[in-house]
């Protein structure tokens, strides 16, 4: 394993970790030496993903739970304390489309909507809510919001995500002024269009060859976490961040 020791020593959480760019996430970190735990609420899915990264040589812990469940955070906070220690660096990736093919407006129903504030903007919340005391405390620590371009462009049929994302990316910079001070960077990042399966859900005739592979991208956004020149409260696209050059 090809390693760079940037992240030597870090607690790294990233929720949606069990496939596509939060896998990728899990990898690239736990590459750059981190210890890495991965939340995924499929156990199947989860345990076969920590089982890759510990044959690439990768310190990773597979903690199930979901973020849309108010149940389920306090579990994954004590469990990734537990077997990691303090959390250092906190992704948010998780999130959901709604219903597939992507419905419009009129014709969305209130509980799939619900379901996608409960995952992509209250699930954020609880969590930073339990962890990112724990990181002022100490003096340290970034906490990353997963965005998209629906969060700044409205897309007939991307109501339900585009809002939940469009308010995540508030709370981000809501945090950030809150948390000034405390040592504790919070950003906001847009990842762009990649070649996973959520893609391919929301968008089946895409070209993937057109699509950026999401290794490149968790590359771009491990750089960015490193990068003193990503500010607090600042909204950033990965594809602006290169190995640490804007």
């Amino acid at each position: 394993m090809t390693t760079n020791q940037d992240s030597a020593g870090t607690v790294a959480l990233v929720t949606g970790a069990s496939r596509g760019l939060g896998l990728a996430l899990a990898r690239e970190l736990g590459r750059r030496g981190a210890r890495v735990g991965l939340v995924a609420r499929e156990a199947a899915a989860l345990t076969e993903a920590v089982a890759r990264l510990r044959a690439e040589g990768v310190v990773a812990e597979a903690i199930v739970g979901d973020v849309g469940d108010k149940r389920a955070i306090h579990p994954i906070a004590h469990q990734a304390a537990a077997l990691l220690g303090p959390v250092d660096l906190l992704i948010h990736n998780a999130s959901t489309l709604g219903p597939t093919p992507l419905r419009l407006l009129l014709d969305t129903e209130c509980e799939d909507f619900e379901r996608a504030l409960q995952v992509n903007l209250l699930g954020p919340f609880r969590l930073s809510k339990v962890i990112a005391g724990a990181m002022a405390l100490r003096g340290r620590g970034t906490i990353v919001h997963v965005s998209s371009d629906a969060a700044v462009e409205a897309y007939p049929r991307w109501g339900a995500y585009g809002a939940s994302k469009a308010a995540q990316d508030h709370l981000s910079r809501t945090w950030a002024a809150e948390l000034e001070g405390t040592g504790v960077r919070v950003l906001a990042v847009d990842p762009g269009e990649m070649d996973t399966q959520m893609h391919a859900d929301a968008i089946p005739e895409a070209d993937r060859a057109s699509l950026a592979d999401p290794a490149d991208v968790a590359r771009a956004i491990a750089a960015l976490v490193h990068d003193p020149a990503a500010r607090s409260g600042d909204r950033v696209r990965a594809e602006a961040w290169r190995e640490g050059r804007r």
